[in-house]
């Protein structure tokens, strides 16, 4: 390996109060030879660029850039193209690295001879609603299979959370898509599966992630995943999962079931059958009786956010095709 074995890439967009932290977190991991730190500012409302200028000029191993669209895909590879370390971990501005999770990544790396390695994503809220926002994405009601949401043995999956990567594997099938707003983590995964690469669990990497604090923020954040999962799966049509039809058939189902059900009661059976999954789940994972009722909104919010998402992006895409005979220009 280089000098400095590992760079570290942090897209960063309204983060100054979480970005310094994030960072030390970073700086203070033990790897072999050396580290860097590459932060990507976009446009902000706060002070983001102050902050990442101050580390700069505190620490010598900190590299700023500049990601003036604010795509995080698109950060993502200028903090790349800004660093050079055979190894490239990647960290959220608003995440905090445990202690010896780089050296742990990179004996994984070495040990699997995979392309790419991640852990669990590990919901830390600060107040009852994010605390049951966390809890529904760590349950398998809320995520389906996806192991970096619940845990699970170590093995090689389709995706993890953040990443720790061979820098020459990634740059081989491109980096990030940089047309992707959302899910592109899942598509440069994909590719490099389809390259044939591994991508590997390790449930011993938990980085923390704060969920988001209200219904409507919730709803966009999941509305976004649905919307952008269509157009990855347009793209690479045999990276389908069950998982990612299990929302857009369900939404479907339970509000067809109640348009129609009134006139023909036997399809009242996908609401009624939705709405006993939803007790049941939300009883499971709730730990008192307001998180369970918390529960009772945040799960539907979740599912019908996605699902919706996802199917208009399909009927936008088919009535674009329609219209043009080509696919519709989506905006970011």
């Amino acid at each position: 390996m280089r000098a400095r074995d590992v760079a570290v890439v942090i897209p960063a967009r309204n983060e100054g109060s979480t970005l310094e932290a994030a960072v030390r977190s970073a700086l203070a991991q033990e790897v072999p030879s050396g580290l860097e730190v590459c932060v990507a500012v976009a446009p902000s409302d706060d002070d983001t660029r102050a902050v990442a200028d101050y580390l700069k000029t505190v620490d010598s191993r900190v590299n700023v850039v500049d990601n003036p669209g604010g795509v995080t895909s698109v950060g993502l590879n200028m903090a790349i193209r800004g660093s050079s370390a055979p190894v490239v971990v990647r960290v959220d501005g608003h995440a905090v690295l445990p202690v010896g999770y780089v050296a742990r990544a990179i004996a994984t790396l070495e040990r699997t001879g995979a392309v790419n390695v991640g852990g669990i994503q590990n919901p830390r809220g600060t107040t009852p609603f994010e605390v049951a926002v966390g809890r529904a994405m760590a349950s398998r009601f809320g995520a389906g299979d996806a192991r970096f949401h619940y845990g699970g043995p170590e093995g090689a999956v389709d995706t993890v959370y953040l990443g720790v990567f061979q820098r020459e594997a990634i740059e081989e099938v491109g980096l990030f898509n940089e047309t992707l707003i959302r899910n592109q983590d899942y598509e440069l995964n994909y590719r490099l599966r389809r390259a044939g690469g591994t991508i590997w669990f390790d449930p011993e990497l938990l980085v923390g992630y704060r969920p988001r604090g209200s219904i409507k923020s919730l709803a966009k954040q999941f509305g976004q995943y649905g919307w952008w999962k269509q157009i990855v799966l347009s793209k690479h049509p045999r990276s389908l999962r069950w998982r990612h039809l299990v929302a857009p058939t369900t939404t479907s189902a339970v509000f067809i079931g109640l348009a129609i059900g009134i006139f023909w009661a036997p399809l009242l059976v996908f609401p009624v059958g939705y709405g006993a999954a939803l007790m049941v789940g939300s009883v499971a994972v709730g730990r008192t009786m307001l998180e369970m009722l918390r529960l009772l909104v945040i799960y539907p919010t979740m599912h019908f956010s996605w699902g919706a998402g996802f199917l208009s992006g399909l009927l936008l895409r088919a009535a674009g095709s329609r219209d043009s005979g080509n696919e519709p220009q989506l905006a970011s």
